[in-house]
């Protein structure tokens, strides 16, 4: 798996269920690339079909192979209730190196549960390496050359 950066655009989501019964839900996302996790903004009384637009930058490292998005109803009084996860694979993301904002599946336990559209962008990590060439005085012998993998 390559190394970099990648842009995920949290767009919104539709469809999903409505676990308060007296007021809108109030969903928000958490968003988790392996071991870093970030939080969307809540979509106050938004219910079912919240708009966010907000972007999240995660640093990929060796052996990234999915973004985890959870979607929770924020609650005052009692615990947040979980609404539903989306996994999206990244292996298309890295061959395209970007992927239009696109719905993908909101499941719990096993059962469909609405959607989220996510768009996505990856940035190779830019690598330098040192090689040494005896004619270059400015740097004591030593130049760098930049490649991306």
């Amino acid at each position: 798996m390559p190394e970099g950066t990648i842009q995920v655009l949290l767009v919104g989501a539709k469809g999903l269920e409505n676990t308060d019964f007296f007021n809108n839900i109030d969903p928000f996302v958490l968003l988790a690339c392996r071991s870093q996790e970030q939080r969307s903004s809540v979509a106050s009384g938004q219910g079912s079909e919240p708009e966010w637009n907000e972007t999240f930058v995660f640093t990929i490292s060796e052996g990234t192979s999915e973004l985890v998005l959870k979607i929770m109803d924020q609650d005052t009084i009692t615990d947040d209730d979980y609404l539903g996860k989306a996994s999206i694979p990244l292996e298309p993301l890295f061959i395209e190196g970007n992927l239009p904002a696109t719905a993908y599946n909101v499941v719990k336990d096993e059962e469909y549960r609405g959607e989220i559209r996510v768009g996505l962008s990856f940035t190779p990590e830019r690598r330098t390496s040192r090689t040494f060439d005896a004619g270059e005085e400015s740097y004591g012998g030593w130049k760098e050359s930049a490649y991306t993998d």
